[in-house]
């Protein structure tokens, strides 16, 4: 007997289930769901696993997520859905049925090629190594090495952004903005475009570096989490960001995901 927990959401897919598991999770911050598990059921092949899978979505009552793009599996998804009455959504299949119905093209219907070794594969490695040799302005030289460079205070996500970009193929690196240290002289010889300056609401960036003192068990009446030194810190970095006449993006309330794809965007 399996032990249900409060909501349970199955992943299944012949390749790696990345992708559905990737729209679950984007559809999880619209809910309030405290204990959810997601389980990954990769590289389901054939109609007898497929079985396996969904009976104990059944027996956990929860729901599946799927890509598969092989036709018969998705039928015999179908299929067990309906004799399980455990719900099941198709990820993938609406999306290749719109592409076939308005290119008259035919799916090459081969599991996991969105993860195939290809150039665009290599290039994320390079970029992942990139932006975590050079995180934290570990060696200002790769400034001119980089597609994007990334400006702003202590704890504004400079790291999570850069590894999210690094993952969409963009070498990255990331340098800290400290009044009382001189910016890289670097940064005036990058290619017009590929510096962004990030800020942040002050009493949020407050809030943060409070709780990064507390979990690490430090007092919080340190300067690092004072008002004043907040303030100060974010309107020296803005200062720099008009010298540099970079864009400055306001992470205030954004999702690293919403941030990187406005980075992205204005590179492009």
């Amino acid at each position: 007997m399996v032990q249900a927990s409060s909501h349970f959401i199955a992943i299944c897919s012949d390749s790696i289930g990345e992708t559905a598991e990737a729209v679950v999770q984007a559809t999880m911050r619209q809910f309030e769901l405290p204990d959810t598990e997601i389980k990954r059921f990769m590289n389901v092949r054939d109609e007898d696993e497929l079985s396996r899978v969904m009976e104990e979505v059944a027996e956990r009552r929860g729901f599946v997520a799927y890509t598969l793009v092989q036709p018969e599996l998705r039928e015999a998804m179908k299929e067990e859905a309906v004799r399980l009455n455990v719900r099941a959504v198709d990820i993938m299949g609406p999306m290749m049925q719109a592409f076939a119905d308005t290119f008259h093209n035919d799916p090459k219907e081969k599991p996991g090629l969105l993860h195939r070794m290809d150039d665009n594969y290599f290039r994320r490695v390079e970029a992942l190594d990139f932006a975590v040799q050079y995180d934290d302005g570990k060696d200002v030289s790769a400034i001119l090495k980089a597609d994007i460079v990334l400006l702003g205070v202590s704890r504004i996500s400079k790291t999570p952004l850069s590894m999210f970009l690094a993952h969409k193929g963009y070498k990255t690196v990331n340098i800290p903005i400290v009044p009382e240290l001189t910016p890289p002289a670097q940064l005036k010889d990058v290619q017009h475009g590929r510096v962004f300056g990030l800020t942040i609401q002050p009493e949020l960036l407050l809030k943060i570096r409070s709780e990064r003192l507390k979990v690490m068990g430090l007092p919080n009446n340190v300067q690092y989490a004072t008002s004043a030194r907040v303030e100060d810190e974010i309107a020296y970095a803005q200062s720099l960001f008009k010298e540099l006449s970079c864009p400055v993006i306001d992470v205030t309330d954004k999702a690293i995901e919403e941030t990187a794809g406005l980075i992205i965007r204005m590179l492009q």
